[in-house]
Parts: C-alpha cells; sequence; structure tokens
C-alpha cells in the first residue's frame, strides 16, 4: 500500500519536499513507515530517530498500525530558547 508523510521543519528542508509518498506493507506500523522513510528519502536518515510520527493527529508509538486512509505527520525535534 502507499502512504504519504507529511515533513515539517527541518525533515522538509532535507527532503526538500512537504509530502513523501512511500510504499509500505498491509499492516504496517510507524516503525515500518519510519524504516521506508529511511531508505526512501537517506537525507532523512540521520534525524529519523530524533522524530515523533503523528497518526491521525495524535503522536503514536513504534507499533501503531498505518493505514492507506492514516494521515501521517513527522514531527522533528524542536529547539530554540
Amino acid at each position: 500500500m502507499r502512504v504519504r508523510v507529511k515533513l515539517f521543519a527541518v525533515a522538509r528542508e532535507l527532503a526538500g519536499r512537504s509530502e513523501v509518498e512511500i510504499a509500505v506493507a498491509e499492516g504496517a506500523t510507524v516503525a515500518d513507515v519510519r524504516q521506508a522513510l529511511a531508505a526512501a528519502v537517506p537525507a532523512l536518515a540521520e534525524v529519523l530517530p530524533h522524530t515523533l510520527l503523528a497518526v491521525d493527529a495524535q503522536y503514536a508509538n513504534e507499533t501503531t498500525v498505518v493505514t492507506e486512509q492514516t494521515e501521517l505527520a513527522l514531527i522533528p525535534p524542536v529547539s530554540g530558547g
């Protein structure tokens, strides 16, 4: 199946786009999406371990299952003062 992941801040800058569409297996989890993102957009690999993924506007853990209808967003770490 194909899912779309919205990118923000440094993730968007590294990828050079605001959204990535990737292929994952049926029954894929957030962890699977994270691995597929690293393969599809190698520039994201270094920040992925430090990001959160939101599933349908709520932070999700690595075992959360996604579907083609799931709204995914990659939330990079925030810095500042």
